[in-house]
C-alpha cells in the first residue's frame, strides 16, 4: 500500500515528505536527516556507531520525514523490504524526533503514516527498551527478549 502525504494529519507547521529511493531524495535534505539521526543517536544518546550503513541505498528503502515550515526535518523513519529475512516482512527504524519538536506529535503521526505505508505486511522494529509502551500503542506487540544494541537495551517489536 502506498499512501500520499494529503491522506496523514501531522501538527501544524508540519509537511509529510515521502521518497521511494535514495535517488530521488535531494542531498541537502538527505544530508539534514543523516545530520538530526547522528545528533540525537550518536551525539545525545552517547552511541558510538556507524548511521550510514548503507541500508538507506538498498533498493525498497523508503525514507519518510516531516518537515518545517522553513524545511527542518522535524521527524523523520526509514521503511525496509526485510523479505531476504521473512517473506512480505517490512521493518521501520531510524525513527527520530528533534528536540523542538518533541511532545507534539510529530513521531507519532509518521509513526502511523509509515505504518499505513506497509499496509498489510507484517512489520519489524527494534525499539528501545524505553520506549516499548510507546510503540504499544500503535499496536506493536513485543516479540522477543531484552538485547543490547550499540549498549542500548532494545527489544523486537511486531505487527502482524
Amino acid at each position: 500500500m502506498s499512501i500520499t502525504p494529503d491522506q496523514i494529519e501531522l501538527p501544524d507547521g508540519l509537511t509529510l515528505r515521502i521518497t521511494e529511493s535514495l535517488d530521488e531524495l535531494p542531498a541537502r535534505t538527505f544530508y539534514a536527516i543523516a545530520k538530526l539521526r547522528q545528533e540525537i543517536f550518536v551525539v545525545e544518546q552517547n552511541c558510538v556507531y556507524l548511521d550510514l550503513d548503507g541500508r538507506d541505498l538498498e533498493p525498497g528503502c523508503l525514507q519518510m520525514w516531516a518537515e518545517g515550515p522553513a524545511g527542518e526535518i522535524a521527524t523523520s523513519v526509514r521503511i525496509l523490504d526485510e523479505t531476504a529475512d521473512e517473506a512480505g516482512l517490512m521493518s521501520i527504524g531510524r525513527v527520530v524526533t528533534a528536540p523542538a519538536w518533541r511532545g507534539r506529535g510529530a513521531a507519532g503521526a509518521l509513526l502511523r503514516a509509515a505504518i499505513a505505508h506497509c499496509g498489510t505486511a507484517a512489520i519489524r522494529i527494534h525499539a528501545q527498551a524505553h520506549l516499548a509502551d510507546w510503540y504499544a500503542r500503535f499496536g506493536f506487540r513485543v516479540t522477543g527478549d531484552v538485547f543490547l544494541e550499540d549498549d542500548i537495551p532494545h527489544v523486537e517489536m511486531r505487527i502482524r
